[in-house]
């Protein structure tokens, strides 16, 4: 299912999610529509959306997610920390293990999400200079995204596979 968030203030963005029954979702505020400047940058979007569900990054992220969770409580026990240290260090172990791999999914889903727009007859390169235009998260520690410019190369050195 694709569907435009219905809040009209939320900003640009568009993300994946799944269902109640849990069949994919992809979700692209208001604010975004309005911010692409042709349809080879909203078929990217969608496309890349489209990559994450096919790549199962909401299920491996989960599995990060846990597996710190897991390990910083299991540390946190065995220094012998009382309950609510055990319980911050699972927090935080999740927060940390669910971003562990984001900015690697976020490139998997680039260059699939490539694929996916040119074989539906949309230009990626031009797509992928929605990147341009959009703030440049960086390249934080724990970021979600990676650079912006690191992107656009991951779409251009698919293209080059591609032969184009």
């Amino acid at each position: 299912m694709i569907r435009i968030d219905p809040n009209k203030n939320a900003p640009s963005n568009a993300y994946q999610s799944l269902s109640r029954s849990g069949r994919p979702v992809i979700t692209m505020t208001q604010a975004l529509t309005r911010n692409v400047s042709n349809t080879d940058e909203l078929a990217f979007v969608m496309a890349h959306e489209a990559a994450h569900h096919i790549q199962g990054h909401l299920a491996r992220r989960a599995q990060n997610a846990a597996a710190g969770a897991v390990l910083l409580a299991g540390l946190a026990t065995i220094a012998g920390t009382g309950p609510n240290d055990i319980a911050a260090a699972q927090d935080l172990g999740a927060f940390v293990g669910g971003r562990s791999y984001s900015k690697n999914f976020e490139l998997e889903a680039d260059r699939l999400g490539t694929v996916i727009a040119y074989k539906a007859g949309y230009d990626p390169l031009k797509g992928a200079l929605y990147f341009a235009r959009v703030p440049d998260p960086g390249d934080r520690f724990l970021g979600t995204h990676p650079p912006n410019a690191q992107r656009y190369y991951a779409v251009q050195d698919v293209m080059a596979q591609i032969g184009r």
